[in-house]
């Protein structure tokens, strides 16, 4: 299996899991785990394959991605239980994702030779679109929209950093895996640390 294949199927399966274990924060039953499993899985690999006109689409092409995805979903669902905290779970396995994915959904744009700021939006957009929908769907305030916190900016420079350093220091390899790791660092710094962005806060008018 090549690195981006390897990425993409590590993404699918973390992604899926966060899906899962999600749906059981809703109690939601094995379909329910399914379906929010595979949303989150792919939500965001198949927003970049239709922006990038790229056919078919991934897990039409293999669909044992979704069958990875399904499978993850029926393991949380009878294993989920065995977790001290599910919601840090997902905070943990999300960002996981979130490095995995971004790097795959660079390297995809990547081998299609699109132009660098592509690359780094189908970066963002794969990494961070499968957990905005999953959100949406369960009625959470989608982690990307919560004040300060570092998750498109951890995406950004992730994909930025894989793109520069093809660029600039093509005899680098595994140009993506550093721009997961840079990824995760940040999110991770998020998480731990309390790392954010500045937050706007109106200030009342002057008389």
């Amino acid at each position: 299996m090549s690195l981006l294949g390897f990425l993409d199927y590590a993404s699918v399966i973390i992604f899926a899991i966060t899906g899962a274990l999600v749906a059981s924060r809703a109690q939601l039953d094995l379909v329910g785990f399914s379906f929010i499993a595979c949303l989150t899985a792919v939500g965001g690999g198949t927003i970049r394959d239709l922006l990038l006109d790229r056919n078919p689409i991934f897990w039409i092409a293999e669909p044992t991605y979704l069958a990875a995805a399904v499978a993850a979903a029926f393991i949380t669902f009878f294993s989920a239980h065995l977790l001290e905290s599910r919601l840090k779970a997902i905070i943990w396995l999300d960002s996981l994702a979130l490095a995995v994915a971004v790097a795959a959904g660079a390297g995809v744009a990547m081998n299609l030779g699109q132009e660098p700021v592509i690359v780094v939006l189908m970066g963002i957009v794969t990494g961070c679109m499968g957990g905005l929908m999953r959100d949406v769907v369960v009625g959470d305030v989608p982690v990307v929209l919560k004040q300060g916190e570092l998750y498109v900016t951890a995406a950004l420079a992730g994909a930025a950093t894989a793109v520069l350093l093809k660029l600039y220091t093509p005899n680098i390899p595994y140009s993506l895996l550093i721009g997961a790791a840079v990824t995760w660092a940040l999110r991770a710094g998020s998480i731990q640390f309390g790392w954010n962005l500045p937050v706007y806060k109106s200030k009342p008018p002057k008389k």
